[in-house]
């Protein structure tokens, strides 16, 4: 390493010596990347009860269906969530790891779960949750849009915690070093990265939440159904296109050859939906959460 660099790398951050492990009892172990999974979970189950709680959030003081059904509801989406997280990860970033250690896929204390496979699994869990229980399918969907963005903060928290899915290399007074950077440019390292995961909690996580609770209790979008559906996935397609600005792309994935981030392409067709159901709801009159 030259006398520069090894400067710049003495300016920068030093990545905190953090335990992913949060408890340990013998051979068991229980990690912060779990149990953020878990506390995303909960506290969707406890936010989605207090909303349909409220009738005068809902057109014609109706909410879709009364919260004693939530607790099926959790239960759908902890399926739909972990099983989509992961074949996600497995069919969209890293088809070739996988295929080389099938038995990764069952190994999810290690990590990796994909977003975006999470939300289609999701919407499919929430299709069958609507046709159960002979509720509004978009109303259940906003009510797990409003919620979701709190399980996205606690997750990058996790990620971060871990030391992955680290930013591109920069000069930022808060540039740090990640250790693990070191596995995939082991000619470039230490260097001062983006603690991107950071950047994502916030805008992914705090800031679309702040958003979406504005809409639901300023504005009445829980009156128009697909409205706060909408308004999620145009605002998280925006906040996750904005932060693939400042996290290392992936080394081999795919859609990896054409100038977008897998990111950002797999969050091209979540915005375009997202304005298709905003521009459907705003048509409709405020109505009771019927079958739409």
């Amino acid at each position: 390493m030259t006398q520069s660099a090894l400067s710049s790398v003495l300016l920068v951050l030093t990545f905190p010596d953090l335990n992913p492990v949060a408890i340990a009892i013998g051979p068991i172990q229980v990690r912060w990347y779990g149990l953020a999974y878990m506390a995303g979970l909960v506290f969707g189950w406890g936010y989605i009860r207090n909303l349909v709680g409220a009738p005068q959030r809902w057109g014609n003081a109706s909410p879709p269906f009364p919260p004693a059904a939530v607790d099926d509801l959790l239960l759908y989406m902890t399926i739909g969530v972990i099983v989509g997280g992961r074949l996600g990860q497995v069919l969209l970033y890293e088809p070739g790891a996988y295929y080389r250690d099938p038995l990764e896929i069952f190994r999810l204390w290690h990590g990796g779960m994909a977003f975006h496979g999470a939300l289609l699994a999701s919407g499919l869990a929430i299709y069958m949750f609507a046709e159960r229980h002979h509720t509004s399918f978009l109303s259940t969907m906003d009510l797990c849009a409003a919620a979701m963005p709190v399980g996205q903060l606690l997750g990058r928290l996790a990620n971060f915690i871990n030391g992955e899915l680290w930013g591109r290399p920069t000069d930022v007074p808060w540039a740090m070093v990640f250790p693990s950077a070191a596995r995939d440019f082991p000619d470039l390292e230490p260097i001062g990265r983006h603690p991107s995961q950071l950047y994502e909690a916030a805008i992914e996580g705090l800031l679309l939440f702040a958003v979406l609770r504005y809409m639901t209790h300023q504005r009445g979008s829980l009156r128009y159904p697909g409205l706060t559906t909408g308004i999620f996935l145009v605002g998280m397609a925006l906040a996750r296109s904005f932060c693939e600005m400042f996290r290392e792309p992936d080394v081999v994935r795919l859609l990896s050859s054409i100038s977008l981030t897998p990111g950002q392409a797999y969050s091209l067709p979540m915005g375009l939906l997202g304005l298709h159901l905003m521009a459907r709801s705003r048509r409709k009159r405020p109505e009771a959460a019927d079958r739409s």
